[in-house]
């Protein structure tokens, strides 16, 4: 529970790898439990319950991105400060990082059982859909103070190095989900409150175990309750960084709404279909997403060593290694798409329906691991407006000319699909170009 890893001298490949391994089996990991709520309410409440799962997802990601971006604040300025050996630091911010993530839940749960009504017309969804959907999102709002709070404790956890702990916490919680949504759906006869109750406990079960962790940890970032507040110039630093990457992270949800919105009005297939497709597509994108994060956390941590060098090392190491794993996971799920989108629904129309999406999305992840990985690169330095700038012209701006234009001309699941591969790679290239441009390494490194 107190292990921390070396980032700063020998060897990196190992240790890349050794990072995000645990890092991308938790993403892996966490997007199964919350396909078994999909898995269980398709099989045993039908395609109208499954849909109003599937259909939250944008909304529920607009929300939790933009506080998981905001927890990457946090680690980016807890590595720089392991990097500068600065104790003071690191608990200022574990500390102040706990008491936002609490705070902004508790404004989530309380405006979600407001909002959750006008929030699912947004998404345009079937009269038979409706008040299953609000039903879902109003008990998943409001379990989002232990939400948040496990992501900000794996955020801290992640700064000095340690992704096992999380993983630990998220493998316990994730088996009593599973089994709490087959209890409330099949002996409770539940629908989807009962998934998303289920969903509320594990998270209460995961963001505990992490909490206690944090108590007996004998590092910097040990968290002691009587310390527990915001303390103001670690909170400005933190969301100086966080809020870019929040936003961030918010553009891909926002777009996604309304590519939701077009999706849903093909109907309920469609629906079933796209929201299948996602929860496989997903495992790919987290094994690629856990290189940008290493790459954040290195970076960060030498980046406050003020070692330049190992920067651009990490950089190329992580962008070879996420080329590799992402495409060797695309090509799996795509060999064996036909039984694993079965699992979500054995309906022929909704299995066909979910290839095509997934052929799109993984021709699309050709473009985006650069994005991915360099976006974390430049946050390893601080650099978060730039990455979130070009993610609202690249594929925020692409994607709604996308809907408003070539979808009304064309209305099919096709042409949607179609921008996926078109916004990601305007967005990698940017990027790309941004980043040889500004050099972060030679320009950052030494002004710690």
């Amino acid at each position: 529970m107190g292990s921390r890893m070396d980032m700063i001298n020998g060897s990196l490949g190992d240790k890349i790898i050794k990072y995000a391994i645990p890092l991308a089996v938790t993403g892996v990991l966490q997007q199964l439990f919350n396909a078994a709520d999909l898995a269980v309410v398709g099989n045993f409440s039908g395609k109208e319950a499954m849909a109003a799962v599937g259909g939250n997802a944008p909304v529920i990601g607009l929300l939790v991105n933009l506080f998981v971006g905001i927890s990457l604040g946090s680690n980016v300025i807890i590595a720089k400060s392991i990097g500068q050996g600065d104790d003071e630091s690191i608990a200022k911010a574990v500390h102040t990082s706990v008491v936002v993530a609490l705070l902004g839940g508790l404004f989530l749960a309380v405006g979600g059982e407001f909002l959750a009504p006008e929030v699912v017309k947004m998404l345009d969804v079937p009269g038979a859909v409706y008040p299953l959907a609000v039903k879902y999102l109003r008990i998943y709002l409001a379990g989002m103070p232990v939400i948040l709070l496990y992501n900000f404790e794996s955020a801290i956890f992640r700064s000095c190095g340690n992704t096992q702990m999380p993983l630990i916490a998220l493998v316990v919680s994730g088996v009593l989900n599973v089994i709490l949504n087959l209890f409330f759906v099949i002996q409770l006869g539940m629908d989807v409150d009962g998934v998303a109750t289920a969903t509320v406990i594990s998270n209460l079960i995961s963001a505990g175990i992490l909490f206690a962790a944090l108590m007996k940890s004998e590092l910097a970032i040990r968290i002691e309750p009587r310390k527990l507040r915001v303390h103001r110039e670690v909170l400005g630093q933190i969301l100086k960084i966080g809020i870019p990457s929040g936003i961030q992270g918010m553009i891909f949800s926002f777009a996604n709404i309304i590519i939701q919105s077009a999706v849903n009005s093909l109907g309920t297939t469609v629906m079933a279909a796209s929201s299948a497709a996602y929860n496989l597509e997903i495992f790919a994108f987290y094994i690629m997403n856990s290189f940008g994060q290493a790459c954040t956390t290195f970076v960060g941590q030498n980046y406050g060593a003020g070692k330049g060098d190992r920067c651009l090392k990490t950089l190329k190491l992580c962008l070879i290694q996420s080329l590799v794993s992402t495409m060797a996971a695309s090509v799996l799920i795509l060999l064996f798409s036909q039984q694993l989108l079965g699992i979500f629904n054995p309906d022929p129309d909704v299995i066909a329906t979910g290839r095509i999406r997934l052929e799109y999305i993984f021709f699309a992840y050709l473009f985006s691991f650069a994005q991915e990985v360099l976006s974390g690169y430049l946050r390893g330095f601080g650099v978060s407006f730039i990455p979130a700038s070009c993610s609202v012209v690249g594929i925020c701006g692409v994607r709604l000319t996308w809907i408003f234009t070539a979808f009304r001309q064309r209305p099919s699941f096709t042409t949607i699909m179609q921008v996926y591969p078109i916004s990601l790679g305007i967005t990698a290239a940017v990027i790309l170009a941004v980043t040889l441009f500004v050099k972060p390494s030679r320009r950052f490194v030494g002004k710690v």
